[in-house]
């Protein structure tokens, strides 16, 4: 992919010492464009960008204008009918220069404004500077795929974007304060959401979403939204019509003038990426999987066994608990405090992946499109014992669930406390609640009280309160993938793939999050996606026999590590040191140990909560402290 970074300065204009920032803004983003550098200065804009090039090697460096250079673009990303629509802008006597898909914006944009955004098929996050307008307008693709951070100064008239943070951060005169809002939503989720970022007076751009800063005012809008409105639909036609769709959305993603593979788990999501890659004739798929020496943790059997099967090009990584060492280098790459502690085996297959090829395809968005998460199926089984059990009954199971142990140690069919305390809950609280890696029990306990004050008792479940009643759903299944899609794929799954594939220079592209996939599994009923205990049944039909049967009845492992040993164990020197011996003064210091002991008792499993408070201290340390900032 690439970095963009910009200044627009519609009060006083850029200075002399802008074109050296703007300069040092786009260097922070080498990572992301090893191949070139390029900038744009004008009175009132600065436009920075980083290459890594993929299409139109020889001739698309950027930033790149129009005929007459009056409108300018820096863009991260693929536009994958940029052929069709080139052809479109061509017949409409738009002449161009090169034979990548950048250009296809400004001309776009010149034909259709604002509006162009609806017209494109890709991921990306673009900034376009229109000189006669004195108009800077900012977009994101839909799902969220690609990363935008900003910061406006309505005072100076003057607008800061970078593709991360880290980019925004240096064109700014000093550190801004950390956001307590923004710190309790991450103590929550292990990840800090969109719109906000962990600073304040930064934001992130949302998906599917454009802002226009002008000397007149700023606007903002969203281009898009999924709606789950179910067609009639047989099992075969659903099947058939998934099928072509991935297989389109496959092909399209293969253009590229350097090598390309793809990530290859034990699961069906990235075995259907793979089978179409196949399918349409791509010369030996170079496959890549990770994996673990814990057997419960490990997809390399399987995940070789269709690679087998496909007869890929395959490459094996094992990670261990010493792979934890690249956290340091991590966060640095992540700008924030994040603590899906998946993302060390995304950096890792990501690694491989780099050594081989420059672009990746993966398999995310099938769990969020076809319903493949197991809280799914408690969701539904829930909802569906919440509905047998008159009020009385709920009330005494939740009574009986607020004094039964959560005693993790236990077979798992006496693992009942979250079940009976969520029996009283309406179905929007129950899945919220089941969704946060934090519980807010917990998470309160860690607070220090005068943060809470300073977030205003923010409540980081009044969003997804609000998600829920507004989906455009109208069954209960739909309505929590429509949050997923609004919430966790973004903010967690495609921020852990950019920054960890970014942090090698590879490009990824995830073919199951063609937006017309999505729509087409919004049109699906929820049996053709969950039928019995069974998630993503229509993608496993697509794959019935024509890949082995284990890899179509498998259970769902994803990239999961062992994260209950490596933190009593393993990591345990490490949080004692990074996080118990220096603790922030937004923590409680206590709380912190308790639960770090009950963890190593082994009677409760805390480690997505320590992994958590591991990741702010290093991101502290780091962001803050500015131990070793680069």
């Amino acid at each position: 992919m690439c970095g963009i970074t910009g200044i627009v300065d519609l009060g006083g204009g850029i200075a002399p010492a802008d074109r050296q920032l703007v300069q040092r803004m786009t260097e922070t983003l080498v990572h992301r464009g090893p191949d070139s550098a390029g900038t744009f200065v004008d009175e009132h804009a600065a436009l920075g960008h980083r290459r890594l090039a993929i299409i139109d090697v020889a001739g698309g460096n950027q930033p790149l204008g129009n005929e007459d250079g009056s409108v300018q673009v820096v863009f991260n990303g693929q536009i994958y009918n940029h052929l069709a629509l080139r052809e479109r802008l061509e017949g409409r006597g738009h002449v161009f220069r090169t034979r990548c898909d950048t250009e296809v914006i400004v001309h776009l944009y010149e034909e259709e404004g604002k509006d162009c955004v609806g017209s494109l098929r890709g991921q990306f996050a673009f900034a376009l500077w229109d000189v006669h307008k004195k108009t800077v307008f900012l977009a994101r693709d839909r799902l969220g795929i690609k990363p935008l951070f900003w910061s406006f100064d309505g005072d100076r008239q003057r607008l800061l974007f970078g593709s991360e943070l880290k980019a925004v951060l240096a064109g700014l005169p000093g550190r801004p304060p950390l956001d307590p809002v923004a710190l309790v939503e991450f103590l929550t989720f292990l990840y800090v959401p969109s719109p906000l970022s962990i600073f304040r007076g930064i934001a992130k751009l949302a998906p599917a979403s454009w802002l226009a800063v002008s000397p007149e005012c700023v606007t903002s809008g969203s281009y898009w939204d999924v709606t789950f409105a179910p067609e009639e639909m047989s099992d075969g036609e659903a099947v058939t019509r998934l099928d072509d769709k991935i297989r389109e959305a496959v092909e399209m993603r293969l253009m590229s003038e350097v090598p390309l593979g793809a990530f290859l788990s034990s699961g069906i999501d990235s075995t259907a990426v793979v089978r179409a890659m196949s399918q349409i004739g791509c010369e030996r798929v170079k496959t890549v999987t990770v994996g673990f020496s814990e057997a419960a943790f490990d997809e390399r059997e399987v995940a070789g066994q269709v690679a087998r099967h496909f007869a890929t090009d395959h490459e094996e990584v094992e990670v261990t608990a010493e792979a934890a060492a690249a956290l340091d280098k991590l966060t640095w790459h992540f700008d924030e405090p994040f603590a899906d502690s998946s993302l060390i085996p995304t950096y890792y297959v990501s690694e491989a992946a780099r050594r081989r090829v420059t672009v990746a395809l993966s398999g995310d968005g099938g769990d969020e499109s076809f319903a493949g998460y197991r809280r799914y199926l408690f969701d539904v089984l829930e909802n569906g014992l919440r509905s047998l059990l008159p009020g009385p009954a709920r009330g005494l199971l939740a009574a009986v669930g607020r004094v039964y142990p959560k005693a993790d140690w236990l077979p798992r069919p006496l693992r009942a406390r979250t079940l009976l305390r969520h029996l009283v809950l309406d179905p929007a609280e129950s899945y919220l609640r089941s969704v946060a890696p934090v519980v807010p029990e917990v998470r309160d306990l860690l607070l220090d009280p005068a943060l809470v004050g300073a977030a205003g008792n923010h409540d980081p479940l009044d969003r997804f309160r609000d998600l829920y009643s507004r989906a455009p759903a109208g069954d209960p299944l739909s309505r929590i993938q429509y949050i997923d899609l609004k919430t966790y794929l973004p903010d967690d799954i495609l921020t852990k793939v950019d920054r960890a594939a970014m942090a090698v220079s590879l490009e990824v592209r995830v073919p199951l999050l063609d937006h017309e996939i999505v729509e087409l599994g919004a049109r699906m009923s929820p049996r053709l996606k969950l039928r019995g205990r069974t998630g993503k049944w229509v993608l496993r039909e697509v794959l019935r026999g024509k890949v082995p049967d284990r890899v179509v009845d498998g259970g769902k492992k994803g990239f999961s590590v062992p994260l209950r040993r490596w933190m009593a164990r393993d990591l345990a020197r490490t949080f004692e040191e990074r996080v118990l011996d220096s603790p922030m003064d937004e923590l409680r210091a206590g709380e912190m140990r308790k639960i770090f002991e009950q963890h190593r008792s082994g009677l409760i499993d805390h480690g997505p909560v320590l992994f958590g408070l591991l990741a702010l201290h290093l991101w502290r340390d780091r962001f803050l402290r500015g131990e070793g900032v680069t």
